[in-house]
């Protein structure tokens, strides 16, 4: 069974306008690594693809901005699902499974990965105080 993705949050405030050098080739990688597919390609005013899994959107766009000062935030309801799912897919630029506690007091176990268009994500999955 797949982990489910629940949400996402962009880096600097907007999933649907994260920034690459080549939309289509980050796409291309997204599909296979993450699992996401193509829902949507625009090309003015300036071109973006928007990709889904479970719901939920990113999109890669050539808006001229700098990928290595961006990402997304992703959460999920199974991180260690997830995380070896994306090995299988051949990610290799993936962090270990750690605990997070945020500002709020929420908790989380989360992991890095970092794609080859610079972009970095979190993909976290929160812990119930139970």
């Amino acid at each position: 069974m797949k982990a489910k993705l629940i949400a996402a949050f962009g880096y600097q405030g907007d999933a649907m306008a994260l920034p690459v050098a080549d939309a289509e080739a980050s796409a291309a990688f997204y599909e296979r690594g993450f699992g996401l597919r193509v829902v949507d390609r625009k090309e003015a005013p300036t071109r973006t693809v928007v990709l889904e899994r479970d719901g939920v959107r990113m999109a890669v766009t050539e808006s001229g901005g700098d990928p290595e000062q961006d990402g997304c935030a992703f959460h999920t309801d199974d991180i260690e699902t997830l995380r070896d799912e994306f090995i299988s897919n051949g990610l290799d630029k993936i962090g270990e499974i750690s605990s997070e506690t945020r500002k709020d007091g929420s908790r989380f176990r989360a992991f890095f990965a970092v794609a080859p268009d610079g972009l970095c994500f979190w993909f976290g999955q929160r812990v119930s105080d139970e």
